[in-house]
């Protein structure tokens, strides 16, 4: 066939691992995967809709991508693509935009690269969405992100993934078991696990058939993996049982990723959140008194309607007091069909990206503390084949980004190392004490 592909990913850890999965299908249909810019016959565009920026962003991406090959065929799929195939369809260049039950038939869609005057839209409604399908990322030699669940139940009032995805539904255990098999196999030393509600993992066919604690003791047992990485979990399902067994597990390492949204307990309701300020301190509390250099990184939206000052204040101050290591901050932004686009108290949106360079000034101080905690301790980095400026970086168990003069031999390593200072740039500086001093 000798026809070339291109895949651009935006939004989460989850699209990543769902665009290597399509990748692997026109791999194995006889395609050529290459990169954006090596003039493919066919785009693949993986779209995100948490914020109206990702949209844009999606138009921006086509725009670049026919300058490049102008005669390509353009797919969009992802969430945007779930949820606004009509104004996808009149994007100039756009092919076809397949829906959520639609993309992982691609290959199947795609039977003739003729554009035809109008765009071809396969979408149905989100509620057929009801197939688990796996996927993990491929490519990168030391980390692979393994989906193990989709889909939410959850009725947070700013959020669209529910109408993008569908209702919560999950891998079986033996599969995720084998998939883990055969990323360890390839080579690779750390899988993330994803799911847009990961806590949620064991609901098939609208029944629970496991927690998300068996599949993490099923996964400790698996051979061939150093790490294992929980990519992000809700602080109500994040049970002591599940905390306790990280604290002494073998492969799963002691780094949380745990969304807040806000640390106003008025707000949270105003979203709908399932929990209140009080119960997300006491799981920080209960990480920390059982594994004291954990990592703990924590999600938060900043302009929420009805979020005064004092709102706010509160937020930051409660962030301010947590023993937490570094956040991530999103800007509201007003999403169709959604319960918050309706409610009064609009914050203008000069306050929005006050608050928000408030708290990323927070999160660098919060992050540069929890190294400056790290300095003089010993600890395995796995190393990663970047290289920037002269020098690579890796991670340590707990999430510290290190750096160090490159030495290919060092990719996709795990080496002992000493962090001994934090350089300019925030990274910290190490000493390996194996085989190979790197300054």
């Amino acid at each position: 066939m000798n026809k070339k592909v291109a895949f651009y990913t935006l939004g989460c850890k989850l699209n990543y691992s769902e665009s290597s999965a399509i990748g692997r299908q026109f791999t194995q249909a006889g395609y050529q995967s290459v990169t954006f810019t090596d003039e493919p016959d066919i785009f693949v565009i993986n779209t995100c809709s948490v914020t109206e920026n990702a949209d844009k962003k999606c138009k921006k991406i086509v725009k670049e991508a026919l300058k490049i090959s102008p005669e390509a065929y353009i797919v969009v799929v992802g969430c945007y693509a779930q949820l606004k195939p009509v104004e996808i369809s009149e994007i100039p260049g756009v092919d076809m935009v397949l829906g959520a039950a639609e993309k992982f038939q691609i290959i199947d869609h795609i039977t003739d690269l003729t554009k035809q005057p109008k765009t071809l839209i396969y979408n149905q409604p989100v509620s057929e969405a009801k197939e688990f399908v796996t996927s993990y990322s491929f490519g990168d030699r030391t980390r692979t992100f393994l989906k193990v669940q989709d889909g939410c139940d959850y009725s947070c009032t700013f959020c669209t993934i529910p109408l993008a995805r569908g209702n919560s539904r999950s891998d079986n255990i033996e599969n995720v078991l084998k998939q883990a098999a055969d990323i360890a196999a390839s080579g690779v030393r750390e899988i993330v696990l994803t799911g847009v509600n990961l806590g949620d993992f064991g609901l098939q066919n609208g029944e629970r058939v496991n927690k998300f604690i068996d599949l993490v003791k099923a996964l400790d047992e698996v051979e061939g993996i150093d790490r294992i990485r929980i990519s992000s979990i809700e602080p109500n399902l994040l049970t002591d049982e599940i905390i306790e067994f990280v604290a002494t597990s073998k492969r799963f390492v002691p780094h949380f990723h745990i969304p807040l949204q806000s640390g106003s307990d008025k707000i949270l309701g105003l979203m709908r959140r399932r929990y209140k300020r009080a119960l997300y301190s006491d799981r920080v509390a209960r990480i920390k008194a059982l594994m004291p250099d954990c990592c703990i990184g924590v999600d938060v939206i900043v302009g929420f309607p009805g979020e005064t000052r004092e709102d706010f204040i509160d937020t930051y101050n409660f962030l301010n007091e947590l023993d937490i290591s570094y956040l991530h901050v999103f800007t509201y932004s007003e999403r169709e069909n959604t319960l918050a686009a309706e409610m009064g108290g609009e914050v203008p949106g000069s306050t929005r990206a006050e608050r928000s360079k408030m708290l990323h000034i927070l999160s660098d101080k919060k992050r540069r503390s929890f190294y400056e905690s790290q300095l003089g301790s010993t600890g395995q980095v796995l190393f990663e084949g970047d290289i920037k400026e002269g020098y690579m970086h890796g991670f340590t168990r707990n999430y510290v980004k290190v750096k160090t003069k490159y030495d290919p031999i060092l990719v996709n390593e795990l080496r002992t190392v000493t962090l001994t200072a934090i350089a300019p740039d925030g990274d910290v500086e190490i000493t390996e004490s194996e085989e190979i001093l790197v300054h």
